[in-house]
């Protein structure tokens, strides 16, 4: 169904391209730099995500950068010019101040399109599960549902898209941070993997740690069963994302498949991008469901 809009994001939401087209979903890239040279975040046609993780492991520094206002503004404007409103979801404000700089070229650009509609929406999520949500106000449109209900439906419904993640590999939480060398020296021995979660405000969380990958995929498991739409009645799409650690993912994959019966077709594995794996690094999992709604 063609309609008078255009439901856009950012490349972050971490779905493959023949995704993004069969959806009808616009997107603008993020960029990133590996060693110095600065590439866009297009979904792995300049790097390869398998290419871009060795080079990570291999001691590649890695840093990111957001897509500016004038971007944005360009961007937006292709589809001003056609007579299209637009409704664009941002990467979670919680990780990125993206949201800011799409604000700053709706400001500019209502002044010069009075005429147009643009919504600008903070998703607090990232990877698949953003793809998730960007799915979803697909088959939405689709039902002929027309761009002020789909705004109105995403700012209630955003946070009941759950994000779980597990790292098998601590050392790239080290150099970013967000753990002490001693704690990832010591976890590296004792193959500790911690679960996080996104919280409300769009942060990963740690949440637990687990000793060994077998427990820490049954219990990122568990986890969908506890919050999931109707438990394991679920009847909606469920996304991973994994960093070139696709046997990891499968293995949750088949598990979720095994417990849910009623998913709306299989489990989908995407590749976290290359701005969210910046971060994370390789041997990362990521789970995303529909669920009740996200509490800190």
């Amino acid at each position: 169904m063609k309609s008078n809009y255009v439901i856009s994001c950012c490349s972050t939401a971490d779905l493959a391209e023949d995704h993004f087209k069969k959806c009808d979903i616009a997107y603008i890239y993020f960029h990133y730099e590996l060693d110095g040279k600065e590439y866009a975040d297009d979904l792995g046609k300049s790097v390869s995500f398998s290419d871009f993780y060795e080079a990570m492991r291999n001691g590649a520094e890695t840093k990111t950068s957001q897509v500016n206002a004038m971007e944005f503004e360009n961007y937006f404007e292709d589809f001003l010019r056609q007579g299209k409103d637009i409704l664009h979801v941002c990467f979670s404000s919680g990780l990125s101040g993206v949201v800011n700089s799409a604000n700053i070229a709706k400001e500019v650009l209502q002044e010069k399109y009075p005429e147009r509609k643009i919504y600008i929406v903070d998703s607090l999520g990232a990877s698949s599960g953003y793809g998730l949500i960007m799915d979803k106000l697909s088959e939405l449109r689709e039902t002929g549902m027309d761009i002020e209900a789909l705004y109105a439906w995403v700012e209630q419904h955003k946070l009941e898209m759950h994000h779980w993640f597990f790292s098998t590999d601590l050392s790239f939480y080290v150099k970013g941070g967000r753990i002490s060398k001693t704690s990832g020296f010591v976890g590296g021995i004792l193959g500790i993997c911690p679960l996080l979660n996104m919280d409300s405000g769009g942060h990963l969380v740690p949440r637990k740690k687990y000793k060994g990958k077998k427990k820490v995929i049954e219990a990122i498991v568990e986890c969908m069963e506890k919050h999931a739409v109707d438990g394991t009645s679920y009847a909606d799409k469920c996304y991973i994302s994994q960093s070139d650690c696709y046997e990891d993912a499968s293995k949750v994959a088949k598990l979720v498949e095994s417990k849910f019966p009623n998913l709306k077709g299989k489990v989908e594995i995407n590749n976290v991008g290359t701005t969210v794996g910046s971060h994370t690094g390789p041997g990362t999992v990521a789970l995303f469901f529909w669920g009740d709604a996200r509490n800190d």
